[in-house]
């Protein structure tokens, strides 16, 4: 079935220079002036709004050639599509030869999801949610937190990600972790994407982060962030893939938690020094793209490509342990208030990521890996299902699976002048947000997002995913 009006949207896109199709439930998209460039593609749930907004910005990514050699081979996008804030819409995903873009991918990177289950009821966590919420807000908000480390634990983290860092501390555990389990996070890092760890460097970090000697207090680490980003505590609603589940660790009725969360100022720094060092690279003399979007050719820049994979690497490092340790002050406080509590690691995955795959590199923006047989992590909004799925493997999405529903509403809109803030409009009743600042509630009301069951289902049938475990939210921390 076609959307209704097809006609009068494919005529009034071709005036913004592109050129559109539209077949079963996907759009196909490219510049009109640019007739070379791979035709990228939009897999949307009818119903869905086709924004031009982000089409256009889909069209440029796909566009971009480096004059010295490089180019985009394959583009495509997943069903939470939407724009994006830097000119790369939010769910993008393209695979490049001879070239990297390191606005492709941004400042947020490595961000990911991140999935623990725990063997509480909804009841006895209710009995004591009060004592957690509070133990939690001061982690969270107050800067209760001690995740003090010394120099050397600083430098592996960077460098090696989660086993370097895992080394640094069972050597000279320092902070909160002294109380943990590292044994059970050694064990936890197979159920992490890549093991989390890259090939790092620790000198491409903020210097403040990698002093020669002493304690690091990183004020970063163990931080939530802004935008869509969140902790949750949520309940395993129903389980649709047994024998996975079962072979994961998930069952119906476990407690379960969700994070959302990246490489914090550490990304933004790295993310914004290479926009601007692949700027700065373009040949002079040369018309710069439209979309102000400049990648980095292995023909003419070969060192400057590998020097930004490893700073692209450095964060993710960083990244990884910001979840784990995200997610370690909950274990531990669940261990406070509820006692004898395991509460394992289901799996950990980026969304945000340049990975050498297919031909070159696959960038992924607002999209994560969802290789065959592969944990994949699809949240909804605060007040609305979330799914625990399997990746099948899809090449025709470049493996590749949403990382959410998508907005649907910007922050700007629903906070302007006479928007309504009436809670029931906004999806807000009945829902246990943990912030200390109200505006969060209304930017990230469901109200803001798409229908995540749509996104699910039309993945399913695009055999993308399959659903393992639907998840219902309990109560929600955004900072």
């Amino acid at each position: 079935m076609q959307p209704k009006n097809l006609k009068r949207l494919l005529r009034a896109l071709e005036r913004q220079g592109l050129d559109v199709t539209y077949n079963n439930r996907t759009y196909s998209v490219r510049l009109v002036n640019s007739p070379d460039a791979p035709v990228a593609e939009v897999l949307l749930p009818e119903g869905f709004p086709v924004e031009a907004k982000a089409l256009k910005q889909l069209a440029n990514l796909a566009s971009i050639r480096h004059p010295s050699g490089g180019c985009v081979c394959r583009a495509c996008a997943t069903p939470d599509f939407h724009p994006g804030d830097a000119g790369v819409a939010i769910g993008s995903i393209v695979e490049t030869v001879g070239q990297v873009i390191p606005g492709a991918v941004g400042s947020d990177i490595n961000c990911g999801m991140r999935l623990h289950v725990a063997d509480l009821t909804i009841d006895e966590f209710m009995a004591k949610r009060d004592q957690f919420v509070e133990k939690m807000k001061g982690d969270y908000f107050f800067g209760t937190r001690d995740v003090t480390m010394t120099a050397e634990a600083m430098r592996s983290l960077f460098q090696y990600g989660v086993p370097g860092w895992l080394d640094a501390m069972l050597d000279r555990p320092t902070g909160s972790v002294v109380k943990s389990d590292l044994q059970q996070l050694a064990q936890e890092s197979e159920r992490i994407f890549l093991g989390g760890s890259m090939d790092g460097n620790w000198k491409l970090a903020p210097e403040e982060l990698v002093p020669d000697t002493g304690m690091v207090r990183d004020g970063g680490l163990a931080t939530i962030g802004g935008g869509n980003h969140f902790v949750e505590v949520q309940r395993v609603d129903k389980v649709e893939n047994r024998p996975l589940a079962h072979a994961w660790g998930v069952r119906e009725g476990q407690l379960a938690f969700m994070i959302h969360s990246g490489s914090r100022n550490v990304g933004k720094y790295i993310g914004g020094m290479w926009r601007d060092k692949a700027k700065a690279t373009w040949q002079k003399g040369l018309k710069y793209p439209d979309s102000q979007i400049f990648p980095l050719s292995t023909h003419s820049h070969p060192e400057l490509v590998a020097s930004y994979l490893q700073a692209e690497a450095t964060a993710a490092n960083y990244a990884f342990i910001n979840r784990l340790l995200l997610a370690e002050l909950l274990r531990l406080r669940l261990r406070d208030v509820y006692k004898d509590v395991e509460a394992p690691l289901i799996y950990d995955l980026p969304h945000n990521i340049t990975l050498p795959e297919g031909k070159g590199w696959v960038t992924r923006k607002g999209a994560c890996p969802a290789h065959k047989g592969q944990p994949v992590i699809i949240p909804g909004s605060m007040g609305a299902y979330s799914y625990l799925m399997v990746g099948k493997g899809n090449p025709a999405f470049c493996n590749s699976a949403s990382h959410g529903a998508g907005r649907i509403r910007s922050r700007f809109d629903l906070n302007r002048r006479g928007a309504s803030q009436n809670e029931a409009e906004l999806g807000l009743t009945g829902i246990d947000c943990i912030t200390l600042r109200e505006e969060r509630r209304i930017e990230e009301a469901p109200a803001a997002y798409k229908p995540i069951q749509s996104v699910i289902d039309v993945q399913v049938e695009a055999e993308i995913v399959d659903v393992v475990a639907r998840l219902s939210p309990v109560l929600t921390f955004k900072a």
